[in-house]
């Protein structure tokens, strides 16, 4: 009973640091489990925001290295192209309000803009890693809560009709 619990979290863990999905599939995720949203919750956010001081300080590099690679230099490029394309959408959007900008980016949960795709944007403004990373944290919380909300009255609904 305990290790299927554990394992159920760990998946909730693991979805919520991976691109794209991010805490946006994880609490969704978990609600269908059955787990309690609150425990949940604190499991996404830490798990959205681990690869979140990577990617500021490593992404930006490793993907300007890979972009004329054989294999690799599309995805790359696709990605560079997203980031500088994502930061001076926000940059251009934010004026002085630019750390406001990105924890409002990363916090609405809408495809394409969550912590990865907002601290890759940050990373290529060369924002101040430790303001873009509260930022950030600030957005994922945002996300979590919206999500949260979403999903209870998911289940709730969908409870009701069963």
């Amino acid at each position: 009973m305990f290790g299927a619990v554990i394992y159920k979290y760990l998946i909730v863990f693991l979805v919520s640091m991976v691109p794209i999905v991010e805490l946006r599939g994880a609490i969704p995720i978990a609600a269908g489990m059955g787990l309690p949203m609150v425990t949940s919750y604190i499991i996404c956010v830490i798990g959205n925001m681990l690869p979140v001081p990577i990617i500021f300080l490593f992404a930006r590099k490793v993907l300007i290295w890979g972009a004329d690679k054989k294999y690799i230099g599309k995805f790359f490029s696709w990605c560079i192209d997203k980031g500088e394309r994502g930061g001076e959408k926000l940059k251009s959007k934010a004026g002085r309000g630019l750390y406001v900008a990105l924890m409002l980016f990363v916090g609405i949960p809408l495809p394409g803009t969550g912590a990865w795709t907002g601290t890759l944007a940050a990373s290529f403004l060369d924002m101040d890693f430790k303001k873009s990373v509260i930022a950030c944290m600030g957005g994922v919380l945002l996300a979590g809560i919206i999500m949260g909300v979403l999903s209870a009255l998911g289940v709730s609904a969908f409870s009701a009709t069963v």
